[in-house]
């Protein structure tokens, strides 16, 4: 564990416990300022001299009944009239006879007990006694196990991961029934101490990996970790690249799934996503359905989506080029209907597609963040009555509305790259505003050039279609019957790097 930062907490972290009651507890009140969660309760324990002792620990972090039933009672009721405090043994038949908690350690300096309070646990401090009792007592609230939002499907799972790693972590060992399943833990956070656990199968993982992602997360030099994304930005192979190189998922058995094929999970306290590296390209188009139904159907469903994520980036560039540059290359009906509708727009026609793709951008982001009964009316209505009101002005032709439609509806089936999806679709649309269809080529092969140069934790982002990697192909663009995959795990992730 990092050591704590305040100075009053640098003051005390190496301090060993006292002896004395009071100077353990006045310390205690003087580190957290007597903040008012911060819970003191004194008693007596009943042997030769009545022992003095208090308990202290983090209101809403643990269950008050537990304390009550499982800590107190046990003490108050203790009765050891021939026995006192330096008796050899009066601690022990305190901890295995009176205290009832499914775990208990005793902890000697100071640091040790503020890092206990903080994560749930009761401290429990007795006069002459120069260590402290640490009770596991957690029973804070938390929002249950529900169907994410944000990955629905058909067929498959309902479970979603919480914002408690706890939960989470028996979520995953509840579908991996694998003594070979590991969990490891680590403090990441100078202020926030945010706990961080990696999950892998160690008779499948490339160790390479797991040493490379515990490398990263201990480099990790922040005060503050709040959610999985703060770790995504620290750990990623390239942090200024539009791709993401690390996967995410709220999904169990989609991060299940994600370890059997040999990769690394890496879950953070207070949130329900989980990374997982390395990340593929290729995953952007599987979701954990495609195992679930006929090969067949999933195969075509997974093309269905390649060409979602082609016409979501370059149908607006190919319109634009198109109609300012190459005329000869549409029919003559249908340039003609173009030209029609573009006769009363005010605007040259590629800031008439930036207008149009900012404001289905801003219809976006306001359905989204909009209390959800009302932010799907709004997406809705608002399309509709902006798209028709728009035409009728003359301010945007009947083309470019169908042109921006379509591109919304694809892009929604992309959800994965939705951030390189906006920022790609601008890039290619300037380009081939300017350019035409060469620079709508040129900004195309700059970006498959940049994609092939990445890699995520050492593994080819583009694997297993470049490098080529003949035994993956069976799961990539097309997708065999599951007896033809045998195991899932994938080669190259087991591979060196």
């Amino acid at each position: 564990m990092r050591r704590l930062r305040t100075p009053r907490q640098k003051k005390y972290a190496s301090e060993k416990i006292k002896k004395d009651l009071n100077e353990n507890q006045a310390m205690l009140q003087e580190i957290f300022h007597n903040s008012i969660d911060i819970k003191f309760r004194n008693f007596k324990i009943q042997n030769q001299e009545e022992t003095s002792a208090f308990i202290c620990y983090m209101e809403g972090m643990v269950s008050e009944d537990f304390i009550h039933f499982n800590v107190m009672d046990g003490l108050a009721r203790t009765n050891l009239k021939d026995m006192n405090a330096d008796s050899p043994g009066f601690i022990s038949i305190l901890k295995n006879q009176m205290i009832k908690a499914p775990s208990m350690k005793e902890a000697t300096t100071l640091e040790e007990v503020i890092d206990g309070i903080l994560t749930g646990q009761t401290a429990i401090f007795i006069n002459k006694y120069d260590r402290v009792l640490l009770v596991t007592s957690v029973g804070y609230q938390s929002r249950g196990v529900e169907e994410p939002e944000t990955e629905a499907t058909v067929r498959g799972s309902r479970e979603g991961f919480n914002e408690v790693i706890q939960t989470n972590t028996s979520l995953i060992r509840r579908k991996i029934n694998n003594p070979n399943l590991i969990f490891e833990e680590s403090i990441i956070g100078k202020e926030t101490k945010t706990k961080v656990r990696i999950a892998y199968l160690n008779n499948i993982v490339n160790q390479e990996v797991v040493e490379e992602v515990r490398k990263r997360l201990k480099e990790i030099n922040t005060d503050v970790i709040l959610e999985s994304g703060y770790l995504e930005s620290y750990i990623e192979d390239h942090p200024y690249s539009i791709f993401p190189t690390i996967g995410n998922s709220e999904k169990p058995d989609k991060v299940a799934a994600k370890i059997l094929e040999g990769r690394v999970a890496i879950l953070c306290d207070g949130t329900p996503f989980v990374l997982t590296v390395p990340h593929l390209f290729i995953e952007v188009f599987q979701v954990p359905e495609d195992y679930y139904s006929n090969a067949y159907i999933s195969s075509l469903i997974r093309i269905f989506r390649i060409m979602a994520l082609f016409l979501t980036v370059s149908t607006p560039a190919i319109f634009v080029a198109a109609a300012t540059f190459h005329h000869e290359m549409v029919p003559t009906l249908l340039l003609t209907t173009m030209a029609a509708a573009e006769e009363r727009v005010p605007f040259p026609i590629l800031l008439e597609a930036i207008i149009m793709i900012v404001i289905f951008q801003l219809l976006r982001e306001a359905g989204v963040r909009m209390p959800r009964p009302i932010g799907s009316a709004v997406s809705i209505v608002g399309a509709l009555v902006i798209g028709e009101a728009a035409v009728q002005a003359g301010l945007v032709g009947a083309p470019m509305v169908i042109v921006v439609a379509l591109t919304a509806i694809t892009g929604f089936v992309v959800t994965a790259l939705n951030n390189a999806v906006i920022l790609m679709r601008f890039f290619l649309l300037l380009l081939s505003g300017i350019f035409g269809f060469f620079g709508l080529l040129i900004g195309t092969l700059f970006l498959v050039a940049h994609v092939v140069s990445l890699r995520s934790f050492g593994v080819p982002y583009l694997t297993p279609l470049a490098p080529i990697v003949m035994k993956d192909l069976r799961d990539s663009i097309i997708r065999l019957p599951l007896r033809f995959l045998q195991s899932k795990s994938k080669t190259i992730i087991r591979k060196r790097f």
